[in-house]
């Protein structure tokens, strides 16, 4: 029965990563790319140097672009995770992702060329969607986001804030491409994807409080913090009913991680009870400092 449940698992999170990374091609390819919106992350790095190249008479398509400096980022990955599953997942999620970019390009059609606004909002919808839609497997199609988490660990700066400067260090590098004008549509993409990505995974809020009721509380705690690399806290509780004693699990997480820890708690205790709620803001280690 468990071998069943986990083929219906790999099944499900394959087709997760493929219909997403064909909604990311489809955003990239028929709306972003054309028009020359390069709306941050490692996509919207090989968007400006495919421009550059191609002034040069030298075609480096983009999906294999991304494809090469993920590998590079994804060796930090796995340096520093014992997830393999989520390594998995990820490393599929970049492969499919790049591939469908560059296999999808000469078929799909560009419907908004030259319209810049109506380009950006649909891209992002679309890329948004598909980012959104891996997230769900358990992993994650690559990117700048690696580069922040490195970067978070040296000088211990809120994710959140490392990403705005890494996509806007983006952005900027694509007006001397493109143009002023095609930045700042770039930047509304940037926005419109983030928040198609918090409605697709977590709804309109970015984080979620786990609050988790399980006998095999000590070996979801162990992987919360070793495999997913977020804080746990152990609350006291009893049960009004029983009058037992029994530890509750407390851990707050973010977009990308809320759908890993359900899979956890399922794979180690399916019988466990978890309750998960919307955090409005949240300070401290691994959050914004109090009054940032």
């Amino acid at each position: 029965m468990r071998l069943v449940s986990d083929w219906r698992r790999l099944v499900r999170d394959a087709l997760l990563i493929v219909g997403g990374s064909v909604l990311y091609a489809i955003g990239i390819d028929c709306f972003e790319l054309p028009n020359g919106i390069a709306a941050g992350g490692l996509t919207g790095l090989a968007t400006i140097i495919h421009a550059v190249a191609r002034q040069a008479g030298v075609i480096l398509p983009v999906g294999m672009q991304t494809i090469v400096m993920n590998v590079v980022l994804l060796a930090y990955v796995v340096l520093t995770t014992r997830d393999w599953s989520y390594v998995s997942r990820s490393i599929a999620g970049i492969l499919v992702s790049g591939f469908m970019m560059d296999a999808l390009q000469p078929v799909l059609p560009v419907p908004t060329h030259g319209e810049l606004l109506i380009s950006a909002i649909w891209g992002a919808v679309f890329v948004g969607a598909g980012v959104g839609v891996v997230f769900l497997s358990g992993g994650n199609t690559g990117g700048t986001d690696i580069v922040c988490q490195l970067i978070a660990k040296r000088n211990g700066m809120p994710l959140g804030t490392l990403s705005m400067i890494v996509d806007g260090v983006i952005v900027l590098a694509s007006i001397p491409v493109f143009s002023l004008r095609n930045a700042l549509f770039a930047g509304v993409a940037m926005y419109i994807g983030g928040r198609v990505i918090d409605a697709v995974v977590d709804g309109p809020r970015t984080a979620r409080v786990a609050y988790v009721i399980s006998d095999e509380h000590e070996a979801i705690a162990n992987k919360i913090m070793y495999d997913l690399g977020r804080g746990c806290t152990e609350l006291q509780a009893r049960g009004v009913w029983s009058g037992n004693d029994r530890p509750v699990l407390m851990c707050v997480c973010g977009r990308t991680e809320t759908a890993r820890l359900k899979q956890i708690v399922g794979e180690t205790d399916p019988d466990a009870i978890v309750i998960l709620g919307e955090v409005h803001e949240a300070f401290g280690e691994g959050f914004a400092r109090i009054g940032s």
